[in-house]
């Protein structure tokens, strides 16, 4: 934002920092196609201009899709994320991975321990496919996970629910669903 010269509102305090909110902040070492997120400005300035100046600015690999007003009435983005939908791929293959999708979908419940806490993972999943190998060979899955505040699904959980190593996949995060903004 400073690189593409837009004037944006900072906190007040001893540490400023600048008013930009994530609709969800992506976990580390997780890509993305689709992140997004609210900045206040200080100024008016044309959406035009904004999205010309970002895409000036942005480091290489970086795309501004689009660029919007957002009203002050408007909830925050936060509120208004319903789902996340991710690629997964597995580095190292899950013996029995068509069967233990199938199981899983068809559990009533998938208890878990996250930080201390009990909660159920099968609620948060809203769907789950095995896709074909890549050109790698590696194994893939497509999922999408509720995303709401207090109900999360985490596509890590899911691959050690499925039987599988977390830390032997890579996740990207190819979609963010927002519930309907009323007229």
């Amino acid at each position: 934002m400073r690189r593409a010269n837009i004037p944006i509102v900072y906190s007040q305090g001893y540490n400023p920092r600048p008013r930009i909110n994530l609709a969800s902040a992506l976990p580390l070492g997780m890509t993305s196609d689709c992140e997004v997120l609210d900045v206040q400005l200080s100024g008016s300035i044309d959406v035009g201009e904004i999205a010309r100046s970002l895409d000036v600015a942005v480091p290489p690999g970086i795309r501004i899709i689009d660029v919007g007003e957002v009203l002050g009435s408007m909830p925050a983005l936060q509120n208004q994320l319903r789902t996340a939908e991710y690629l997964i791929t597995l580095l190292v293959d899950i013996e029995n991975l068509e069967q233990r999708v199938t199981d899983l979908l068809e559990a009533a419940t998938l208890p878990r321990n996250r930080r201390g806490k009990d909660y159920d993972l099968r609620p948060l999943i809203e769907e789950l496919s095995l896709e074909p190998r890549n050109k790698k060979r590696e194994q893939q899955l497509t999922v999408r996970l509720t995303a709401r505040e207090g109900a999360t699904g985490r596509p890590e959980e899911l691959i050690s629910a499925l039987g599988g190593d977390p830390l032997a996949a890579r996740y990207h995060r190819t979609r963010l669903i927002f519930s309907p903004i009323p007229s």
